[in-house]
């Protein structure tokens, strides 16, 4: 059953689609992994075992009946619990929603379960998301699977522990700055934050803002390419979304980079960056040089980024959470 928690999303819906795996098998052994790790990492805080595996079984006769069926059918995933889940309790990570169940889904775990994927539960972030940290009042923090004296990173936080530790091989996630890809470094996963637009946010306080985005994660990237096209294309309920089809991430990932154009950066325009996240950076330099791309050194102009950034987000939080906050509306 572990050995079943350690293939790839791709392998898995392939197995699926082959019937050499049921759905239930593979959601069987994921909340059995995480039966087994979460206590000790604390990353998924709300879990629906039975509803999961319900969901599983009419997968399984869709697959037998000869249903049509979505890229991710039969796979588990749990939702980050800033995202509305019809029927499945939503916190924010604060006390103010500590029971709250909405009564519909929003876009993102709408297209994901259109897609086939079968919701387990919802994973952890700091209250209303705020911070590049994964703890909050309701549920405590989540902890880096790898040492669990460190953090996680966050926003997205609970879903990278997820992924890491096999209790899932796709999570969801949501970036303002840094909430996908700070924790997928943290744990040595991938979180791709996408062009504003490319994945609808909906519902959203602001729906013209570029600031937040939702996104794909995993432990791979061509596993982030197939949740990618199951989440992207157009909405009418998004008036920035990008129109065109997420089915244009479902190509194969093999190219020829000859050429290809990659900026370098040295210091961010003057950003602070840790010399050890340098290092690290500067190493892999080569690896696209020896690709065929060309690599120029090029220097954003970040004058006064700092103030411009914490402006924009407070503009976010006044518009997004201060209405949550006095009760004026619900989500």
């Amino acid at each position: 059953m572990t050995d079943i928690c350690q293939l790839s999303a791709i392998e898995l819906a392939r197995l699926i689609r082959a019937k050499e795996l049921s759905a239930r098998e593979v959601v069987g052994a994921h909340l059995a992994q995480i039966e087994r790790v979460n206590p000790a990492v604390n990353a998924i805080v709300t879990l629906v075992a039975e509803q999961a595996m319900e969901r599983a079984r009419i997968a399984d006769e869709d697959l037998a009946l000869g249903r049509d069926i979505g890229p991710l059918h039969g796979l588990p995933i749990a939702h980050k619990d800033l995202q509305p889940t019809k029927g499945i309790r939503t916190t924010f990570g604060s006390p103010i929603y500590r029971d709250f169940v909405p009564d519909e889904d929003s876009l993102i775990v709408e297209r994901l379960r259109r897609a086939g994927a079968i919701t387990v539960g919802k994973t952890n972030t700091p209250e209303f998301g705020a911070g590049s940290q994964t703890f909050n009042p309701v549920f405590g923090s989540t902890l880096n699977p790898f040492d669990r004296t460190k953090t996680c990173g966050g926003s997205s936080g609970g879903a990278a522990v997820a992924l890491a530790t096999g209790m899932l091989p796709i999570a969801d996630g949501s970036d303002m700055g840094g909430s996908l890809r700070n924790p997928a470094s943290f744990c040595n996963v991938v979180g791709l934050r996408p062009s504003p637009g490319r994945v609808p946010t909906w519902p959203a306080a602001t729906a013209w803002s570029t600031l937040s985005v939702d996104g794909p994660m995993a432990r791979s990237v061509a596993d982030v390419a197939l949740m990618l096209s199951a989440i992207a294309g157009p909405d009418s309920r998004s008036p920035i979304s990008i129109d065109e089809p997420g089915s244009r991430f479902a190509a194969p990932l093999d190219r020829d980079f000859t050429c290809a154009r990659i900026a370098w950066w040295t210091n961010l325009g003057g950003t602070p960056v840790d010399r050890r996240v340098r290092d690290v950076v500067n190493a892999q330099r080569g690896v696209f040089e020896s690709l065929g791309c060309v690599v120029d050194e090029a220097e954003p102009d970040f004058t006064d980024f700092d103030a411009v950034f914490k402006t924009v987000r407070a503009l976010a939080f006044l518009t997004g959470v201060a209405p949550r906050v006095a009760g004026i509306v619900s989500w």
